[in-house]
């Protein structure tokens, strides 16, 4: 593996990770906003309570996958800085091109 595509690849990588953070930001803003909405409107039921926190997670995760609101960017931009910042420099060649 040379090094542009470990480097495309951990960019993939850390994209998916910005992606399911924006998901789970958008899923904790949506969860107040379908807890308003008027118990009985689709069933009533106990089954109602059980399935829309999965409903709230899936809107969340597909808005996120369509471009979100920008969380994503975001943190993808943070997490790429971090992860320059993390690595060491390399060894720049001397005058004569030998390495220190």
């Amino acid at each position: 593996m040379d090094a542009a595509t470990g480097s495309i690849g951990g960019h993939a990588a850390l994209m998916r990770v910005a992606r399911r953070f924006e998901a789970q930001a958008l899923s904790s803003l949506l969860k107040p906003v379908f807890g308003e909405v008027p118990k009985g409107i689709l069933s009533a039921g106990p089954a109602e309570e059980q399935w829309r926190p999965m409903l709230v997670e899936h809107y969340a995760r597909a808005w996120s996958d369509r471009g979100g609101v920008g969380i994503a960017a975001a943190v993808f931009r943070e997490l790429l800085r971090a992860q320059s910042a993390a690595q060491p420099e390399s060894p720049q060649p001397s005058q004569d091109g030998t390495t220190p």
